[in-house]
């Protein structure tokens, strides 16, 4: 199973929302490209950016970061927050993105998100499937839908996409453990899904748990930043 540290961006720095408020952003000290270069080193493959000016201005902002991170480390990038266009995926993928990390254009464009797989490669997005109640929600979460997860799961593996994202919202940020019976009904439902884990990471125990009900991938946040998930850990678990 493949951790994959979150970098939150806002005005080029790591920061950290609680459940999608930007009222509740804290600002962290390191410097992004050397964390990922830390990271990097402890054996780290992945690395989830979100741009959230990007995301509360509908197009790329913090390309810069990616750029500096792309051109020195090999981490392999999932990118996402204001992916709106094909200019858009294009400017990203030109700075050195390995995926498109994208959710609400899935849901509510699904003709415009047909026409983005079939410039890219299915192979090329992670889509992220943010649940309340086990229905998907969009645009920041403010807007609740009645598309039910499996359903989306469906819809989207019709389309050849085989890697998603899947977040509890009540969970994000929360430091309460991810939401297993979720993911065991998700794997259950579709075997060859390979679902990345999102939202409510607090601990070691809570990593290790995912990959034993046969997570592909586990993006943790805030569990890194205040120190319950060790870079040290890192280390040990790239072996594994």
């Amino acid at each position: 199973m493949h951790i994959i540290p979150a970098f939150d961006i806002m005005d080029g720095r790591l920061v950290r929302l609680r459940q999608g408020d930007f009222d509740t952003k804290v600002f962290y000290p390191q410097d992004p490209l050397e964390l990922a270069k830390e990271l990097e080193a402890s054996g780290i493959k992945r690395l989830h950016m979100v741009d959230l000016d990007g995301a509360r201005d509908g197009r790329p902002v913090n390309l810069y970061v990616l750029e500096q991170i792309a051109a020195r480390t090999r981490l392999s990038i999932d990118y996402g927050g204001g992916l709106r266009s094909i200019p858009a995926l294009r400017q990203v993928w030109d700075a050195g993105a390995d995926m498109f990390s994208v959710g609400s254009v899935a849901v509510k464009a699904p003709d415009e998100f047909r026409a983005w797989v079939e410039r890219f490669g299915a192979d090329r997005f992670l889509v992220g499937a943010d649940v309340r109640d086990r229905k998907i929600a969009v645009h920041g979460w403010l807007e609740q839908t009645t598309l039910g997860i499996s359903d989306f799961i469906q819809q989207i593996s019709a389309l050849g996409i085989t890697q998603v994202s899947v977040t509890n919202i009540a969970h994000d940020g929360e430091m309460r453990g991810p939401d297993l019976e979720l993911y065991r009904d998700m794997l259950k439902k579709f075997p060859d899904l390979l679902l990345v884990a999102s939202g409510g990471i607090s601990s070691v125990a809570d990593l290790e748990a995912l990959q034993d009900i046969g997570c592909e991938g586990a993006i943790v946040g805030k569990a890194f930043f205040e120190g319950e998930v060790p870079l040290h850990y890192f280390r040990v678990f790239s072996k594994i």
